[in-house]
């Protein structure tokens, strides 16, 4: 998906104050360093997704880890081919980026987006059931099987804020791979 050549850039940015599946569009978003979107429900230095805070101990908080979640257009595409009504925001992602095949980045890789704002890749979003929630099916188009068996999780990737600033619809995308070993993306 993407063609790694073309210029990598920003779609959409989407936020929503409730912890709801979809996002609302929004002509640009501001990044808070080591918290996320501001004014987004998944904003804060701990876990905010409810599924992930249901799975921590009482009285821990876990780092969060999911800041920012990034979806590429070219699978919203797919999906819309397959009948699915999807489009930016839907998904519940905060950048919708195009040109970019962000499945293919590793661990640590970061993007510098518009004049300052820098993120870090930390993981794979993991599907849940509220896809077919908002579509019957979405949950299996955005899963397939590579020749091994091993899972492919479609659904994007999340990242931390690691400096802040104002993302908008055409910002240019730069990608930083960090030192190698790299390590592949994992669900966080």
């Amino acid at each position: 998906m993407g063609n790694m050549h073309e210029k990598a850039l920003v779609h959409a940015v989407c936020r929503s104050e409730t912890h709801g599946f979809s996002k609302t569009a929004v002509p640009v978003i501001h990044l808070i360093e080591g918290e996320g979107v501001e004014g987004d429900a998944h904003r804060g230095t701990t876990v905010k997704h409810r599924s992930r805070i249901k799975r921590t101990p009482s009285g821990q908080k876990a780092p969060n880890l999911r800041q920012v979640h990034l979806m590429q257009l070219e699978l919203l595409s797919a999906l819309q081919e397959q009948g699915f009504a999807v489009f930016p925001g839907a998904l519940g992602e905060n950048l919708t980026t195009v040109g970019l095949d962000l499945l293919v980045l590793p661990q640590g890789t970061r993007l510098q987006i518009g004049p300052t704002a820098v993120l870090e890749i930390t993981g794979l979003r993991n599907p849940c059931a509220q896809l077919n929630q908002f579509q019957p099916g979405l949950m299996a188009a955005v899963l397939e099987r590579d020749e091994a068996g091993q899972l492919i999780r479609k659904a994007g990737v999340m990242a931390v804020v690691l400096k802040g600033g104002t993302v908008s619809v055409g910002d240019e995308i730069r990608v930083a791979w960090p030192a190698e070993p790299h390590f592949a993306l994992e669900c966080v």
